[in-house]
């Protein structure tokens, strides 16, 4: 018998269908900061921001990967991200992405006249929710 909690997930990239099935909880964070979405969510859409993506497929299974960008459709009884980068851990190169956050600190830190802060500050993030969802 289905969990009568449950909507329908859909995760789209330009390369892949990333995930399809059934979630009772999907926690991510947008820009207007983190959310938690159940069913019966009042229908919502918004952008996405670099950070944890977090699939609760039942009280005892949750599945985590790296969000860093796209945008969100939430309904009733459906969610669906259109994202242009989503990676579960076990795809994540953790020493790429903790090499990509030194020099995004690095750029940061020192303010060079030539540095373009907000993309240092976007490469943090997206190096930080990499890491965070590796270690998961």
């Amino acid at each position: 018998m289905a969990d009568e909690r449950a909507f329908a997930l859909k995760i789209i990239t330009p390369d892949r269908v990333f995930y399809e099935g059934e979630a009772i909880m999907v926690e991510l964070r947008t820009t207007e900061g983190e959310i938690g979405v159940f069913k019966n969510h009042i229908p919502l859409t918004c952008v996405v921001a670099p950070g944890l993506l977090r699939i609760r497929e039942s009280d005892k299974e949750t599945k985590v990967a790296a969000l860093i960008s796209g945008f969100v459709e939430i309904l009733q009884d459906s969610m669906t991200i259109l994202a242009e980068v989503v990676e579960w851990s076990d795809e994540i190169d953790l020493t790429r992405a903790e090499e990509a956050r030194e020099r995004a600190e690095k750029r940061i830190t020192e303010k060079a006249d030539d540095t373009d802060m907000r993309r240092a500050e976007c490469a943090l993030q997206r190096s930080i929710a990499r890491i965070e969802a590796a270690k998961k």
